[in-house]
């Protein structure tokens, strides 16, 4: 059984090498403005998930996912040799969908801001139907039933002693 903190202190080193290596080595004129958001290693250390971000249309998407596929092995040679493990980790590049979850977040909390300024605007100037409180409190059952000749106990306030 391998240790989860050795799986997550290489995933955290892939992660820069690879952001590195991109930046630095790779010169493939498709790669565009790639963003390496976070890696995974398997708790065997044998397989490593990269997830990435593209900023740009789905065209610049497709085409970095093609230059990363090409560049894998470039990649995967450098996370050994910076790495220094014995079996260095196979890459599999995914896209994040952070970003697109994001965004339909943000656009269900717009769409939720617009219905509460819908609603503010034709509650404005209204009032509510049973009064500003309905809700009865405790001095008023006190007071009603003072009136109705007895007290909150319930007994009888004519002044005749229970015998």
């Amino acid at each position: 059984m391998t240790d989860n903190a050795r799986a997550r202190k290489l995933a955290d080193r892939i992660q820069v090498v690879v952001a590195e290596t991109l930046d630095r080595r790779i010169k493939d004129p498709r790669l565009g403005f790639v963003t390496i958001t976070d890696a995974r290693v398997t708790g065997d250390l044998r397989e490593a998930t990269v997830f990435y971000t593209v900023y740009g249309d789905d065209e610049e998407r497709a085409a970095s996912a093609a230059a990363l596929e090409s560049a894998k092995g470039v990649l995967r040679s450098e996370v050994g040799r910076q790495t220094g493990v014995r079996f260095t980790p196979t890459l599999a590049f995914v896209p994040d969908a952070l970003p697109d979850n994001a965004r339909t977040i943000e656009d269900l909390l717009d769409r939720a801001r617009a219905k509460d300024a819908e609603v503010r605007e034709v509650s404005t100037g209204k009032t509510y139907a049973a009064g500003a409180d309905p809700y009865r409190k405790a001095d008023d059952a006190e007071d009603a039933a003072a009136a109705d000749g007895a007290d909150a106990d319930g007994d009888s306030t004519d002044g005749a002693a229970a015998e």
